[in-house]
């Protein structure tokens, strides 16, 4: 399995052959209490960041990992040459996340203060 040790706070959202997505704590930010879009995600795309579905993606198109905070609040992402590489970027990604090492309220441009409090909680992240 290719994220064997991904963090436990992340779960493997879903697999395909040119995108996988990993979710970070769906049993928190589950619509419920916070927006449903809020759901931190981290892409790995083959291909474009934002392609739309049916473009096709060449051989040499490189891959791309993302972290989402909502669907218009990203980081700028990191591209790599191999889908491993890039699936062991999404993993140092998201463990980096969960220990609470990614700023994710410079990210923002209006902020979410009670969003930015339970991550800051479930990060173990002091301001």
């Amino acid at each position: 399995m290719a994220f064997e040790g991904l963090h436990e706070d992340w779960v493997v959202w879903s697999d395909e052959r040119e995108k996988v997505v990993l979710a970070y704590r769906p049993d928190v930010f589950d619509g419920d209490g916070f927006p449903a879009p809020c759901l931190p995600t981290i892409y790995t795309t083959k291909g474009r960041r934002r392609r739309h579905p049916g473009d096709q993606t060449r051989a040499d198109d490189p891959w791309h990992v993302t972290l989402y905070l909502e669907p218009e609040v990203d980081t700028s992402g990191e591209k790599y040459d191999t889908r491993a590489d890039a699936t062991a970027a999404a993993a140092d990604l998201a463990a980096a996340f969960a220990r609470g090492e990614i700023d994710y309220r410079g990210l923002y441009q209006v902020p979410r203060e009670r969003y930015f409090e339970k991550l800051d909680e479930l990060t173990g992240r002091v301001e």
